[in-house]
């Protein structure tokens, strides 16, 4: 075996034990699960469908896979580029198309983003899709970087401390959301996508503006993890390891009934 294939087999075990760890930690896959496996032709998701289909294969349990996508009609947009490659994989699949794209760009303001809203209508399509054929889980290829990133935008901008869970139940109660790509890092999933060739659709179809905040907070993990090595490792342990008492939500933790024990002269003595 030579190098390459060798850094290779070794990189796919990596991504594979992080993955399994993650639906493993949160209970994101049990026997006799329909997964519906969102695939939007970025690297992310090509190689968190890739990494399912190896589970499914391996897994002691049963459960099925399809892999979907959402043609929102941007302009450019290859169509023939996922159908062709999940052919060549035989994975079940379907295409939903939907144009989105126009209501998005009449809604949005010029030289504002488009990604919240395109978010939004691409999960209520998936969401009617799954209650309508049954499907009991949805994957999504958001991974470690994309989790920590969104904690910064929430404190950053939106005044709040949350992120992306690893596993999610819709506010209808009628959809679970898993990321099994939870603990696996970004660099890792771009080297392995690069090793697989996959054909990748360039994500900026749409017209998606390079000053997004998102990038900005992007830019300064990427800094971080370069001059404080292991500063980014330390944040994402730490949202796996919250202290209610020692933040300030009064919901996550009664601090209103929190009093001191009050100890008698009798037990002074008795401790002395």
């Amino acid at each position: 075996m030579n190098k390459v294939q060798y850094n290779k087999n070794k990189l796919h075990k990596k991504l594979r034990r992080e993955t399994g760890k993650a639906i493993s930690d949160f209970s994101m896959i049990e026997p006799g699960d329909r997964i519906m496996v969102c695939v939007s032709g970025g690297k992310d998701s090509y190689t968190m469908l890739d990494l399912l289909l190896h589970l499914q294969k391996h897994a002691p349990i049963q459960f099925d896979l399809l892999a979907i996508n959402l043609d929102q009609k941007q302009p450019g947009f290859p169509e023939e580029v996922l159908p062709n490659y999940f052919e060549s994989i035989d994975v079940p699949y379907r295409i939903l198309e939907e144009d989105t794209y126009s209501l998005v760009t009449e809604m949005v303001p010029e030289g504002r983003t488009y990604c919240g809203w395109c978010s939004r209508f691409r999960r209520g399509i998936f969401y009617k899709y799954a209650r309508q054929h049954g499907y009991n889980k949805i994957a999504l290829g958001h991974h470690r970087d994309d989790m920590i990133e969104t904690l910064f935008l929430n404190l950053f901008h939106g005044g709040k401390l949350k992120t992306m869970p690893p596993k999610l139940l819709s506010d209808d109660g009628t959809n679970v959301v898993i990321r099994p790509l939870a603990y696996c890092r970004e660099k890792d999933i771009e080297q392995y996508a690069q090793s697989q060739s996959f054909p990748i659709i360039p994500c900026n179809l749409c017209g998606a503006q390079d000053n997004l905040q998102r990038q900005a907070i992007k830019s300064m993990l990427q800094a971080w993890d370069t001059e404080y090595p292991g500063r980014v490792e330390s944040i994402f342990r730490a949202m796996g390891d919250v202290v209610p008492s020692h933040l300030l939500d009064e919901k996550l933790y009664d601090f209103s009934s929190l009093n001191a024990q009050q100890t008698s002269e009798l037990d002074v003595v008795n401790l002395s």
